[in-house]
């Protein structure tokens, strides 16, 4: 199975709730409209990636719910409810239940601590799973037992402590390389796999999501882009601002689907 190929994208649009979503550094808050039309852009750029866009419904009682990969976990025709570590997310998982279950052939929760999708990266091979403020060992051990139907062996990392998720300093751009920031490669959590490290200075980059042909990442980062495209790769880019201001990046937007 890879884990870079996908026939459907499910995505939640931002509510006007969102302007009060978390945030590890106090900061301005988003602008509602620009949010809007942002999500709106990168729907766009997963259509020309080649999947289908199924849109949930929005859910106002949760400002950070934009966010659906922090939620679920998807592989294949199963799907798995996370356990978000922030208290105030907690009720996303149950939001998000009817959804899958309409959808994917088996559903299965996480039945114990706190897991975030935005730490757990999946390659062709194994589930690599970030320890963070959001994700604790017990959810890890719980997850692995959730994950048991695609045969996926689940491994924890260390991820560094001043990072909010393992997936903000890394993204799996092909079957076996991973794009990675320096001080994430650098604790030897991707030995075995090529990695293509994010040039200095343009970490925030590195959240970013291989979408079938497409490298789909944030404008802002010439650097980076060049990279990319020199490496191969094909890169579309989408502005995300607004959601970076309350530490929000693309993989989160969405949960790529192959069924």
């Amino acid at each position: 199975m890879s884990p870079i190929r996908f026939t459907h994208a499910l995505v939640r649009p931002p509510s006007a709730s969102v302007v009060d979503g978390l945030r590890a550094i106090d900061g301005p808050n988003p602008d509602f409209d620009r949010f809007v039309a942002e999500h709106a852009g990168y729907c766009t750029a997963l259509e020309g990636a080649g999947v289908a866009v199924e849109v949930m419904a929005e859910l106002h009682a949760f400002p950070d719910a934009v966010f659906v990969e922090d939620a679920a976990l998807c592989i294949g025709g199963h799907a798995v409810i996370l356990r978000p570590g922030a208290p105030t997310r907690a009720g996303e998982a149950g939001a998000i239940t009817h959804d899958l279950e309409s959808r994917f052939a088996t559903v299965a929760t996480v039945a114990a601590g706190s897991v975030d999708g935005g730490d757990i990266l999946v390659t062709a091979t194994e589930i690599i799973v970030g320890l963070s403020a959001r994700t604790d060992a017990a959810g890890v051990a719980a997850l692995g037992v959730a994950i048991e139907p695609t045969g996926l062996p689940v491994r924890a990392v260390d991820t560094p402590a001043d990072v909010l998720h393992l997936k903000t300093d890394c993204a799996i751009i092909d079957d076996h390389t991973i794009f990675s920031t320096g001080r994430l490669a650098d604790s030897g959590c991707f030995e075995g796999y090529r990695v293509v490290r994010c040039p200095h200075g343009e970490e925030p980059a590195a959240n970013l999501i291989r979408v079938n042909d497409a490298v789909i990442m944030r404008t802002g980062f010439p650097e980076t882009a060049a990279l990319l495209e020199a490496s191969g790769y094909r890169v579309d880019l989408v502005q995300a601002d607004e959601a970076a201001l309350i530490d929000g990046g693309l993989s989160c937007m969405s949960l790529r689907c192959a069924w």
